[in-house]
């Protein structure tokens, strides 16, 4: 099975909520969050035609910001994927009959409060601040914002997640409007025509001057 046939049989099951594909999250993008004003669920989607060299680095990112991880596979990776993910992540197995839940998502205890904020744009993470009173947030760069994030106590982990949670559900009607004119002005748009390859200009061999046999030569001098 590929990424969208597993992805269809995953859809139906995210009731409540919103669920956003390809959402950036640290270094990589999640495949599908199911997202509601209760929790995050990152989805991670492995068809039959692809690979388990990423899993460690989207462990670390999803585990980062999700309050439950799931892998979505094919029977064909599940002896590979088992050793390598914690207890607490969820597996469900796709083929042909539908999705088979091999094991439930438990809730994640690793969320951090810098990461989470990632989700969000720096503006927005600003005005969550300063709506709390936080002076002096206005005028930082994101990494400073992520510096403060990850040392200060004034911010609850719970009140940040809540508000991501918020903002990424509101945003999603924006989200479908681009992608859906983006879509529209793609179509409108003649095909593009393939490049024609410039042809090869032919080598056309330099005449090499005929000698002049010196019999002849001498016989025109004489």
């Amino acid at each position: 099975m590929n990424d969208p046939e597993i992805r269809a049989l995953l859809y139906p099951l995210l009731l409540g909520g919103v669920h956003i594909d390809e959402l950036p999250t640290g270094t990589t993008r999640a495949d599908v969050v199911h997202i509601t004003e209760h929790f995050m669920h990152g989805y991670e989607v492995k068809g039959d035609g692809d690979t388990l060299q990423r899993v460690a680095n989207q462990l670390r990112c999803y585990g980062e910001v999700y309050d439950f991880v799931t892998f979505v596979i094919t029977e064909k990776y599940l002896a590979k994927l088992l050793p390598l993910l914690p207890e607490w992540v969820g597996i469900q197995v796709a083929s042909a009959e539908g999705l088979r839940l091999h094991r439930a998502a438990g809730y994640n205890a690793t969320v951090e409060r810098a990461p989470i904020a990632k989700l969000l744009l720096l503006e927005e993470v600003k005005q969550f601040l300063m709506a709390r009173g936080l002076v002096g947030v206005s005028t930082l760069r994101g990494k400073e914002i992520s510096q403060f994030l990850r040392t200060t106590q004034l911010v609850p982990l719970a009140s940040l997640a809540q508000y991501v949670r918020e903002r990424l559900m509101a945003r999603l009607p924006e989200r479908l409007l681009m992608r859906a004119e983006r879509k529209a002005e793609r179509e409108r748009l003649p095909p593009r025509r393939k490049k024609a390859r410039p042809k090869a200009k032919k080598k056309v061999a330099k005449k090499r001057p005929e000698r002049v046999p010196r019999s002849a030569a001498s016989a025109s001098i004489e």
